[in-house]
């Protein structure tokens, strides 16, 4: 996989009364992605390929470490609002948009607000809906590095887990983990991790093409859950990687960069 040399732009964007933090990168159509629940990492390998032929916006999620919190967002659906008006103000009209884990759950829950504010969805391994058998891994019951380490199938065979979570992190990334945590706590302690009128909301994405991709060995969100969301959006997609867990973009880089690839070209 050629991922060539990409330069990533850094800025601030006010929204509102809230400076968002943004990266920006590549070159061709735009594609909006929403981090997970562990906050905004470095660019990765899967970044940096599909950089190549899009032009990526990674904002920094309010209360996940690099924007500041807003006090009034209780919850994904109040944090979906604030997105929508962001992308408005942004100019991001009709954006393709790429959500992994809570960033997923965050882009649904966008769509069932708005569905023509995106062109394409492609949700990887998304929380937001109550597996019907399994549940989702309780991430505060462990410390961050051990629920880092469950979402990986095998760390020692994914090139990218040393450099992306160091063995020896820095006080400045322990304390970007711990933020985190906080603010998805704040978002999804109760009911943990879903929202029960999501399944009925994305009714409206009808006409929304959505992909959905999930490691085939997740042990954070059960696969059942993908077919979950295959059932509520009409006309979705569910694709399932071999030999990965919670994060095919760095188990399985190749396959998961030509699968987002070939669905938002």
């Amino acid at each position: 996989m050629s991922t060539g040399s990409i330069a990533w732009k850094d800025e601030t964007i006010q929204i509102g009364d809230t400076t968002l933090h943004l990266r920006t990168g590549g070159t061709g159509e735009p594609i909006l992605i929403l981090h997970d629940e562990m906050g905004r990492p470095d660019p990765l390998n899967y970044a940096a390929a599909l950089a190549q032929d899009f032009t990526l916006h990674v904002p920094g999620i309010p209360g996940f470490g690099v924007t500041d919190r807003l006090d009034w967002v209780m919850s994904v659906r109040d944090l979906a609002s604030w997105h929508l008006r962001a992308i408005e103000e942004m100019g991001l009209e009709r954006i393709n948009v790429l959500g992994f884990s809570l960033g997923g759950w965050l882009a649904a829950e966008m769509a069932s607000q708005s569905p023509k504010s995106f062109n394409k969805m492609a949700l990887v391994a998304p929380t937001g809906i109550k597996p019907e058998s399994g549940e989702i891994f309780d991430m505060f019951l462990v410390v961050a590095r051990e629920y880092i380490d469950e979402s990986f199938l095998d760390t020692s065979t994914t090139p990218e887990y040393a450099s992306a979570f160091p063995i020896e992190p820095t006080p400045d990334q322990i304390e970007l983990w711990e933020l985190a945590r906080e603010e998805s706590a704040r978002l999804s302690w109760r009911p943990y991790m879903y929202h029960a009128a999501l399944p009925h909301l994305l009714g409206r994405i009808k006409d929304l093409p959505t992909l959905l991709v999930w490691g085939e060995q997740d042990s954070v969100v059960p696969v059942s859950t993908g077919t979950q969301y295959q059932q509520a959006i009409s006309g979705s997609k569910l694709e399932i990687i071999p030999n990965s867990g919670h994060h095919p973009e760095m188990e399985q880089t190749d396959k998961f960069v030509g699968l987002i690839r070939d669905f938002f070209a």
